[in-house]
């Protein structure tokens, strides 16, 4: 029994003193990394001072593009700060973001790996998320040439349409219920954002008996939840995933991605049942399936392909658009002057018919103003996607290193005083008699980017924005619940996958009556 007894107390020994030695290297690794990193790294941007272990994590706050801003106020618009064990380089002013997004964009282009990313786009199978190479640019190409076309954006019109008659009837109808005071009007954009993407991606599948529609808004949710959740992994790579798995983060990325996968899975397997009946007009999920049997093809996708695009639409189209047209309403209910001016133009240019017609929006210059001055204040990704740089370059006459990763702050471009006259304010004139565009030339205004990873579903998204706000500022006047002034709304953020608004825009719809 002695031996027995001495024999289990030295292996609690050596299992004890081993474990130990292993948690002491993990804490020296980042230490000793940091340390010869600095020997070896010159003339680097300026920057806040770090603390051990953490780097500069604790300066990003609740909302990270809000203290960068203000960390670029002290340290320059371009910056360098250290996120747990990442470098990274901050960029807050049109002229640096030129050098990145043009002038190095060959170097600055790929992305830094994700496990959350990663494990929802199917081992980076994406193009929002994938690292710049071959595969990345074959893919992107496909979807470019393939779905995100200005053409096949236009067929999809009816669906717009469609989903739009049907908000606005069911708006109406609450609008002419006494007892209706106000409506949420975050969870009514948000559920109309979400019917239009799914019709045009997935088409009758997703109205099918086979897909709830409060399974399908959880799924999302949940993306939307774990993607904007903290992963440590991707700050400490030494043994960030030991962090990771005893919060619970990995078990629920896991868990969301089974949810996703599950529904993924169902689409295509409707998609090919033969059983299924054939409509006058292609989804997404047709389009990628019919290319995914052309053997001639550079890129031969396979299921997995398909998947990580539907994760990409969930991810670029819903959520952003929804709050684009949110934030819309609430500068407009904020500045009546500007909503009174936005709705005259567009009731002028539809005339009597029941809802706008999307072939007239290009006729609506001042509304197009409006658009511009939404995605300035709140452009959806303030912090655009980050890159990482491939290849040394110089930023802003500063050293730029491999591996380095990269935070353009559009949100604080938006508000540069050297560019914009008092860029505080809501006021679409600025962008009159301009040529200002969001089309990735004009680096003072890139709420989608600019460069090799611009947003490539821009089109897309636009048309459900602006189609969708049209709409809701023909068809109904809105007031503000009794007591309630403009100034009183209040436009806090919520920081997620994107910026939100971090309390519901709540208003009182009156239809508007068409006269005849």
């Amino acid at each position: 029994m002695e031996m027995i007894s001495e024999f289990l107390s030295s292996v609690s020994f050596f299992w004890l003193l081993t474990t130990t030695a292993f948690l002491l290297l993990l804490f020296l690794l980042p230490l000793c990394h940091g340390y010869f990193s600095k020997q070896i790294l010159e003339n680097l941007p300026p920057g806040p001072p770090r603390l051990p272990i953490l780097g500069n994590l604790h300066q990003l706050g609740r909302l990270p593009h809000v203290s960068l801003y203000r960390l670029s106020q002290q340290y320059g618009p371009v910056m360098h700060l250290r996120l747990g064990q990442v470098p990274a380089l901050i960029v807050s002013s049109s002229e640096m973001a030129k050098e990145v997004l043009k002038v190095h964009d060959t170097k600055c282009c790929s992305r830094p790996d994700s496990y959350g990313m990663r494990k929802l786009s199917y081992n980076q199978k994406d193009i929002s998320f994938s690292p710049y190479g071959d595969y990345w640019r074959e893919m992107r190409k496909l979807c470019v040439i393939e779905i995100f076309t200005v053409k096949r954006v236009r067929s999809f019109q009816h669906v717009r349409d469609q989903e739009i008659a049907k908000f606005v009837a069911l708006i109406s109808k609450e609008a002419l219920d006494p007892d209706t005071k106000l409506i949420h009007l975050d969870k009514k954009i948000f559920s109309l954002a979400k019917n239009i993407i799914c019709e045009v991606a997935f088409g009758s599948s997703f109205h099918g008996e086979k897909f709830k529609e409060d399974e399908i808004q959880k799924t999302i949710q949940d993306v939307m939840k774990v993607t904007s959740g903290f992963c440590a992994a991707d700050f400490f790579p030494y043994y960030g995933w030991i962090i990771d798995l005893l919060s619970g983060f990995r078990h629920k990325m896991e868990k969301c991605f089974t949810e996703v996968d599950k529904f993924n899975e169902s689409v295509i397997k409707e998609h090919l049942d033969p059983s299924r009946p054939q409509l006058n007009h292609q989804d997404i999920t047709d389009i990628l399936l019919a290319l995914s049997n052309d053997e001639t093809a550079a890129l031969r996708l396979s299921k997995d392909h398909i998947k990580a695009v539907f994760v990409d639409l969930f991810l670029a189209s819903i959520d952003t658009s929804s709050g684009t047209i949110i934030w819309a309403m609430s500068e407009l209910s904020k500045n009546p002057r500007v909503m009174r001016k936005v709705q005259a133009e567009i009731r002028e240019i539809t005339g009597n018919k029941s809802q706008v017609d999307e072939s007239e929006i290009e006729k609506l210059k001042y509304f197009k103003m409006v658009v511009k001055e939404t995605l300035r204040l709140h452009p959806p990704v303030p912090l655009l996607l980050p890159r990482e740089s491939m290849q040394f370059c110089k930023i802003g006459g500063y050293n730029v290193y491999p591996k380095t990763r990269i935070f353009v702050n559009a949100w604080a471009i938006g508000r540069d005083t050297n560019t914009w006259y008092k860029p505080e304010e809501f006021s679409p004139e600025r962008f009159e008699d301009s040529e200002i565009d969001f089309k990735g030339q004009h680096y003072e205004f890139i709420p989608f980017g600019a460069g090799r990873r611009m947003c490539p579903a821009m089109t897309m998204g636009l048309a459900s924005v602006e189609s969708i706000l049209a709409n809701l500022l023909y068809c109904f006047d809105w007031q503000l619940p009794d007591g309630m002034k403009p100034e009183d709304i209040n436009m806090e953020e919520e920081v997620g996958l994107t910026i939100n608004k971090k309390f519901p825009l709540q208003l009182v719809p009156i239809k508007h009556e068409i006269q005849t």
